[in-house]
């Protein structure tokens, strides 16, 4: 997660937002979470679970370039 802030921080093209789950179950159930970090990337790229930083990059990429699931 904080990669993505970091990169939030970075570009004004990027915004990264921190949800607590429990506190917001209606946003939790909506995308499915199950573990914890669960990234959401245009609403096209879902995953959850500490990525390496080059793997996290390659799934924005994806998600720009119109990649889905």
């Amino acid at each position: 997660m904080r990669l993505a802030h970091h990169l939030a921080a970075a570009s004004e093209w990027i915004r990264g937002d921190c949800v607590e789950a429990t506190e917001f179950p209606e946003l939790a159930q909506r995308y499915r979470v199950m573990a914890v970090p669960k990234i959401v990337i245009n609403e096209t790229i879902h995953f959850e679970g500490a990525y390496p930083e080059p793997a996290f990059v390659d799934q924005v990429l994806r998600a720009v370039n119109g990649g889905g699931q």
